[in-house]
């Protein structure tokens, strides 16, 4: 029963399920033809390569790539298909239409996302608002599109053979990085809240290990930056309970809404120790929540693991079906 949790979101791709923008979405199969997402190495950018999508292979594509994607419909088949692009972390997916022949009068649709979208839940979900959706056909987007995080849809149904349109993807850099999807990763990533209030989240599409590296959260007060609030607390617990604004949450989510998340483990303080004890988490998404009252710069260091299928029985936490 434990293995369950671990193909989850594979039996989500390959049943396929009701799109909240596009419905009657019938997602086929997930074809991740991006390479390992690992945001240590920066290496330097080539001109976008260019992709024809196969709809028998691609309707449920994802990638990490920079390039120029082209798409022709090759049915009157009512089917809807996404591209889920994804970059770095500290990154934006910018989109750009350069052509688009998909007609209204054949109930033809293309949708932005600012995020990500799949059996109804989107992702981020603390910030969502209806102008991160933008819905079009006849005429293609004057506008470049960019997204607020590192990842981005573009969802469509062409049910006329021959129409289509072409989009080109870049990573634009985002110099205040908050809610973060991981997708087949590995690496350390500081998650920040830039002394702001809100919520930032890091999510990986899969069951992980997560290990705490350092926490300073709800300590260093922004007008005493400088070291007045500067001494080492150690991690404190339950800080939600014990009536705490700023605090971290790791744990997992049944979907891409973390706002749902189910909690293992809730912490605050100012610990610079490396080597916490790692957590198995055996859920779809594995989550780390960053609630700030924006009273602090709080910020929290996390390496990320996969967590192999043979390691589902010992896990720390799994998430209630």
């Amino acid at each position: 029963m434990r293995s369950i949790c671990f193909v989850f979101f594979v039996i989500l791709v390959c049943e396929g399920t009701n799109s909240l923008f596009l419905p009657g979405i019938e997602y086929r199969r997930l074809r991740n033809s991006a390479p390992s997402l690992s945001w240590m190495s920066r290496s330097r950018r080539v001109a976008p390569r260019h992709r024809i999508i196969n709809p028998n292979e691609d309707c449920f594509l994802v990638t990490s790539e920079e390039e120029q994607i082209f798409f022709k419909s090759p049915s009157n088949e009512p089917t809807v298909c996404g591209i889920y692009m994804i970059a770095e972390p500290d990154k934006r997916i910018q989109v750009t239409f350069d052509y688009l022949n998909v007609r209204c009068e054949n109930e033809g649709l293309v949708s932005w996302v600012d995020g990500w979208e799949l059996s109804g839940q989107v992702w981020p979900a603390d910030s969502w608002n209806d102008d991160r959706v933008l819905e079009t056909c006849d005429q293609r987007p004057a506008r470049t599109l960019i997204s607020q995080q590192n990842a981005a849809l573009i969802q469509y149904r062409v049910p006329a053979r021959g129409q289509g349109f072409a989009i080109t993807i870049k990573h634009v850099k985002n110099n205040k990085p908050c809610n973060v999807v991981l997708f087949g990763s590995e690496g350390v990533y500081t998650l920040r809240n830039h002394g702001e209030a809100g919520n930032c989240s890091v999510i990986s599409v899969s069951p992980s290990t997560i290990r705490v590296l350092n926490i300073d959260v709800g300590q260093t007060v922004k007008q005493s930056r400088k070291g007045l609030m500067d001494f080492e607390t150690g991690t404190i617990h339950h800080c939600k309970k014990r009536g705490l604004s700023d605090y971290v949450d790791i744990g997992g989510a049944s979907g891409l809404d973390h706002t749902k998340m189910f909690v293992y483990e809730n912490m605050c303080g100012l610990d610079s120790t490396e080597g916490h004890q790692a957590v198995k988490i055996a859920c779809e998404d594995s989550v780390v929540r960053l609630v700030s009252s924006g009273k602090y710069y709080n910020s929290v260091t996390l390496a990320f693991a996969p967590l192999p299928m043979e390691n589902l029985e010992s896990a720390d936490f799994m998430c209630p079906f």
